[in-house]
Formats: structure tokens, C-alpha cells, sequence
């Protein structure tokens, strides 16, 4: 009886395991978006956190104020990897049926 059992997980971690693999794969194509300064600086990070892109509108470049633009490209990396950060633990959690499994993203 309790062979089965633990076969019986041992099948469960085994799923759970290919639809994790499964989900992280799905989260390399995800995107998310965040601005700063009204729209002047844009950052797309995926959903695995890797930043794909910045966008700077020239408005925005004032070279008597650069810590300004270097703050918005900051905040908009910040609130854009948070972003990120939050879809992959939410999609991780549908796997995980909302265990925290220490080292998943």
C-alpha cells in the first residue's frame, strides 16, 4: 500500500516537473511593459526577467540633467522586472498549486 502511494507521488512531482519546465518555456515568450517621465523611457522585460528592449524619446535627453534621465530609465527597469517578476509567480503558482518552492524564479 504504501509503495503505491509513493508512486503515486513520485508520478505527481514528475508531472508537476514537465509542466514547470513547461511554464518557464511559455514565460520566455511573455512580455511585460513599464514607463517612466509620461512615456519618455519604456523597458519590455520577459517574462523569465531578461530585459528585451529600452526606448528613450529623444525629449527626454538633457544633457544638463542626466540623473533625470538615468531615474526614469531606473524606474521604468524597476517597475518593469517587478512586473515580470509577478506574472512568472503567478503562472508558477497555477503549477505549483501555489506551494513556494525555494529557487523557482
Amino acid at each position: 500500500m504504501a509503495n503505491m502511494n509513493m508512486n503515486k507521488m513520485m508520478k505527481q512531482v514528475q508531472d508537476m516537473q514537465k509542466q514547470m519546465v513547461k511554464t518557464q518555456e511559455e514565460l520566455a515568450t511573455l512580455e511585460v511593459e513599464a514607463s517612466a517621465g509620461g512615456g519618455m523611457v519604456t523597458v519590455k522585460v520577459s517574462g523569465d526577467l531578461k530585459i528585451i528592449s529600452i526606448k528613450i524619446d529623444p525629449g527626454a535627453v538633457d544633457p544638463e540633467d542626466v540623473e533625470m534621465l538615468e531615474d526614469m530609465v531606473l524606474a521604468a527597469t524597476n517597475e518593469a522586472l517587478r512586473s515580470a517578476q509577478e506574472l512568472a509567480n503567478s503562472k508558477m503558482s497555477g503549477v505549483t498549486g501555489g506551494l513556494n518552492i525555494p529557487g523557482l524564479m
